[in-house]
């Protein structure tokens, strides 16, 4: 590696979030809690920092934060690329895969496979197990296990259902042309029954991948479940390219049924904004949750990139982050059931107390204010934000007076703002340079917002996470300044908190 590449390496590599050591990685995959240790895998390619080579790439935490990497887990060979999927702990051993007193860790994942395989042209869905905990894997011998002749079946999410129809394994799987989710039982993970098929509804602007299903209280009652179905899609996010969606509705063992559908069928461009978004930034894909966590908490990480520009982002040996992991829960707001979010694992950890920054309640007039001694490159910053006559206000960050990135509001719009035009480098693709948004409300005639600000990138929680934004960015290392702003009028800062990590 050159000095250049070192520079750039050092400058951008995340201190808050996951990254490969020196190669490319996008999609988690088979991410459970096992044995006191949160496994993430993901789509990895071991021997470039560009997509391909497709492999299981792994590495494990017990705190959500600080991240071991491991060899590759699964790797692809000559016959298949190891596409998406999912792990379990198959407790009962229902696989035979290992005894029991040593039940196994299953994989269940897309083969795609190769000219050198049987089933060239086709992605169908492969096990492999472990036998030591998730380390090493063995791919099953009698691969692929469920195979529908389709150059476009992938991403299988494995759950456990046990419900008034019985107890069996459910796979949620994507024809990923088709917008389709379909959903199939097994008992032993290798022979599998269609149960039946969701979609197209809502974004259809791109490929449909990477769907997730699980069950979550209404506000914390046990009594009120709802299930959630999650799915990916590319592009045709809000605000262009990569995003991810989910619906609100009921399972019965057979059928997920939404109840938050807006439009059935193939969507209607006009109404994007109306769709419930995991997150409405450019740089959040492919999430999907942890299983067997412990006290039924629902913990989803995604990949922080998007495909429109994923390969040439400006990072090197390294490229693509993880996003913070994030606990969900789901809440009725107004009559109306929609994720909230936020970050997982003790982020008050790593936080260097000494350089904690604090400002009380202040009006900011037009223009740009510098708060002295607020500076840094890694950051959580909590601030509550009350209008006045400005037509937009807020928070930059990383800036240096020619460069920062702006995260505002605009109440007249009802729209909160990441504005990265000037966050530093842009030049590497064409559509990169953007202003994102994504629709807000007041609580109480105020605007409260939690951002986490890394090396590269910027994760925002807005209105106690009911609203979520992620965008990558790529300032000077010198790029450290905070500042609050106003444009046309004047704006209340309520409070305002900075805790510095690095």
């Amino acid at each position: 590696m050159t000095a250049a590449t070192a520079t750039t390496a050092d400058t951008f590599r995340p201190a808050l979030h996951y990254a490969a050591r020196n190669t490319w990685l996008n999609d988690p995959n088979g991410l459970i809690f096992h044995e006191g240790v949160y496994h993430l895998y993901y789509q990895n390619n071991p021997l470039d920092n560009v997509w391909g080579n497709m492999s299981w790439g792994h590495a494990t935490s017990t705190d959500l934060l600080s991240w071991t990497e491991h060899p590759v887990a699964i790797a692809g060979d000559e016959e298949e690329d190891v596409f998406s999927g999912s792990i379990v702990f198959d407790r009962d051993n229902t696989s035979g895969f290992g005894t029991a007193s040593a039940p196994p860790l299953v994989a269940v994942y897309t083969s795609s496979f190769k000219p050198a395989s049987a089933h060239h042209g086709v992605q169908a869905q492969s096990l492999a197990y472990s036998r030591d905990g998730g380390y090493t894997w063995a791919k099953h011998t009698a691969n692929p296990v469920l195979n529908r002749g389709s150059a476009e079946f992938r991403d299988p999410k494995v759950v456990r259902y046990d419900g008034d129809a019985g107890s069996y394994w459910v796979m949620v799987a994507v024809e990923a042309t088709d917008f389709q989710v379909v959903l199939y039982k097994s008992d032993d993970l290798k022979s599998w029954e269609l149960l039946s098929i969701f979609g197209p509804a809502n974004a259809t602007g791109g490929v449909w991948e990477c769907p997730d299903l699980f069950p979550l209280p209404v506000d914390g009652d046990p009594d009120n479940l709802k299930w959630v179905l999650t799915v990916n899609l590319n592009p045709g996010g809000p605000n262009n390219g990569s995003a991810g969606q989910y619906f609100v509705g009921d399972f019965d063992g057979t059928t997920f049924t939404s109840a938050t559908t807006v439009t059935e069928g193939l969507q209607d461009p006009a109404r994007l904004g109306e769709y419930q978004w995991l997150d409405w930034g450019r740089d959040y894909y492919a999430a999907v949750s942890f299983s067997d966590v412990p006290d039924g908490r629902r913990l989803m990480i995604a990949w922080m990139n998007n495909w429109e520009y994923a390969n040439q982002i400006p990072t090197s040996p390294w490229r693509s982050p993880m996003s913070l992991v994030r606990e969900i829960a789901l809440h009725n707001s107004g009559g109306n059931l929609c994720l909230v979010q936020h970050a997982a694992g003790d982020l008050d950890a790593p936080a260097d107390a000494a350089g904690s920054f604090n400002l009380a309640a202040a009006e900011i007039s037009d223009g740009q204010h510098i708060l002295d001694g607020a500076a840094g490159t890694v950051q959580r910053i909590e601030l509550t934000l009350t209008p006045g006559t400005a037509q937009e206000f807020g928070l930059i960050v990383r800036g240096n007076g020619a460069e920062g990135t702006r995260i505002g509001i605009r109440p007249a719009e009802g729209v909160l703002i990441v504005d990265r035009r000037e966050s530093g480098q842009t030049d590497f693709h064409e559509s990169f340079a953007s202003i994102d948004t994504a629709p807000i409300r007041t609580t109480d005639g105020s605007y409260q917002l939690t951002v986490y600000v890394d090396r590269c990138s910027v994760e925002v929680f807005a209105q106690g996470g009911q609203v979520t934004m992620t965008e990558l960015i790529f300032p000077a290392a010198t790029s450290t300044e905070v500042s609050l702003y106003a444009v046309g009028g004047t704006a209340t800062i309520n409070n305002l908190s900075v805790t510095q990590y690095a």
